[in-house]
């Protein structure tokens, strides 16, 4: 659906949307209705199986983990789970489980759909979950109110803990018990705990999520519907806040050029808190099944052609931080500086090239490659078309092709059709949380954010599968390092900046940013004033 610029076209196309929907119309009063912008929709909308910010944009109010992010001492809020101990030799981890608590078809909440949730989903169907929870043996749940995690190896708490947010959404299990569970209907119409239950999705424009009157939490949540319009123009996204058709706008939906003007917007107000826990990486993915990209120096060569202060300055508007390696600088715990460095040198880049074999043609160029931006943000897109151009002042002819999200993820993940792809990659807290999953071989295709590319290393994998069994705070975090510099060294992937996100809110928004993953969280605590 396309939607005009002007405030006037805007008014109208909103009028229309309205009028061509069942949607009850609410009053903009206390509670009422609240408006986001949405710039997709994805594929695949279950958080159990796909743990993504994308899905968790909308699936989190619907499904929730076990506990949630937390700006409090320990990082952690208690949700389904309200308390957690790990055994000393690391084999079992005991959970707790909150009581009083329904299904939104009305069936109670126990421990069962959390063994279920964890032995048939999240270790086995998750794209994070089938690395965290490989040793992952069983589930016992001596009652209703307690589920006992064994592992056949050692399993950090710390790791387990940092990993509740995004990888424990709890799923029924009388509900996907006995089915195909990627397949299985209630993923497009989900089925949960939270404050939130499914109303309904009318492709290319809305989806409609209403207040659960039975959540375990007392006068929770505050608004009565959510709607999710599909703005994937952000420029409409950024009029449809102005013209007060949308309340909000998470994930940089407005775009960073457009921030200055619309915070002096009387009404709008722009956060920059609610994403601490979601630092993205700018990355290069490379598909070394590819003969060209096989070769070290070839890599070595694009990571030499890309200016990071170029990027910085041109594309984020300083809104992000150039990147080192895979983890980002501003994780205090695992991150170190000793990696290798590839500062913006062309001439060391041509050179490398011709090393490696690829001599420039009368026409300057070297070969072709394929180029696929992830279609996700602005940045993202952006920094695709600047990069082919920097591939070409090297003699690399960088052919880009575009995709809705669907297509992307499918050609990338799936099909493996791309030499070199770019994407908004994730740092959760701790590099076994979406990151090392980047690199360790072995992953089926088909995961998507996860290494597709074909690299193998088999001294990073025995490096990243001993970091997961390890117990050691202080070993864990020496382990990570030589991760660090492993990757920095070898280039499976290119790190190009660290960035996060904005919001621009209505001002009559209380409750934004309440925790370090807010935008991805159940939103129970926030409210619309009249």
């Amino acid at each position: 659906m396309s939607f005009l610029i002007s405030r006037r076209g805007l008014i109208g196309v909103a009028a229309g949307l309205l009028a061509s929907t069942a949607l009850p119309r609410l009053a903009l009063a206390a509670g009422g209705r609240l408006v986001v912008a949405a710039d997709s929709e994805p594929r695949q909308l279950n958080p159990a199986i796909v743990a993504s910010n994308g899905v968790f944009f909308i699936a989190s109010k619907i499904v929730e983990p076990l506990a949630e992010a937390s700006f409090e001492a320990g990082g952690l809020r208690p949700l389904l789970a309200t308390s957690w101990e790990g055994s000393e030799d690391g084999l079992a981890v005991t959970f707790r489980l909150r009581e009083g608590v329904l299904w939104h078809d009305g069936k109670p909440f126990t421990s069962a759909d959390v063994a279920f949730s964890a032995l048939e989903v999240w270790k086995p169907l998750q794209n994070i979950g089938r690395s965290l929870f490989a040793n992952l043996e069983d589930v016992e749940t001596p009652d209703d109110q307690t589920a006992v995690f064994r592992f056949s190896k050692p399993t950090p708490l710390q790791l387990v803990a940092n990993a509740l947010p995004v990888v424990s959404a709890v799923l029924p299990k009388h509900v996907y018990e006995g089915t195909e569970i990627a397949a299985n209907p209630a993923n497009a119409a989900l089925i949960g705990t939270g404050p939130f239950v499914w109303g309904e999705h009318k492709p290319g424009e809305y989806y409609l999520l209403r207040r659960n009157a039975a959540y375990w939490a007392p006068d929770q949540p505050k608004i009565d519907e959510l709607v999710y319009r599909v703005l994937p123009d952000r420029a409409a996204a950024a009029n449809s806040l102005e013209a007060g058709e949308i309340q909000l706008a998470a994930f940089s939906a407005v775009p960073l050029t457009d921030l200055e003007r619309v915070s002096e917007v009387p009404g709008l107000e722009v956060v920059t808190k609610g994403y601490e826990a979601l630092t993205y990486q700018l990355t290069v993915e490379i598909n070394h099944r590819n003969a060209h990209l096989k070769h070290l120096k070839v890599r070595q060569a694009i990571a030499h052609a890309i200016d990071r202060k170029f990027v910085l300055d041109a594309i984020f508007l300083g809104y992000a931080a150039e990147a080192t390696g895979p983890v980002p600088a501003n994780d205090p715990t695992f991150y170190t500086p000793e990696v290798e460095l590839y500062p913006h040198d062309v001439e060391k880049a041509r050179a490398l090239l011709d090393e490696a074999g690829y001599p420039a043609g009368a026409d300057g160029t070297r070969f072709k490659l394929r180029l696929l931006p992830a279609p996700y943000f602005n940045e993202t897109r952006q920094f695709g078309d600047y990069l082919r151009q920097a591939l070409a002042a090297v003699g690399i002819d960088a052919v880009i092709v575009a995709n809705d999200s669907a297509g992307h993820q499918k050609a990338v993940y799936t099909d493996h059709e791309f030499d070199l792809a770019v994407a908004p990659t994730v740092f959760r807290a701790d590099p076994a949380i979406s990151t090392t999953i980047l690199v360790r071989s072995g992953v089926p295709a088909g995961t998507p954010f996860s290494n597709q590319g074909g690299y193998e290393n088999p001294e990073l994998d025995a490096l990243i599968d001993e970091a997961l069994i390890t117990l050691d705070s202080g070993k864990r975090v020496d382990l990570y390092k030589r991760f660090q510099k492993l990757v920095t060294e070898d280039l499976p992937l290119i790190n190009v900046a660290d960035w996060s996100f904005t919001s621009v809110a209505s001002d009559r928004l209380r409750g934004l940013a309440s925790n370090p993953r807010w935008a991805v969280s159940n939103w129970a605590d926030l409210e619309q004033e009249a």
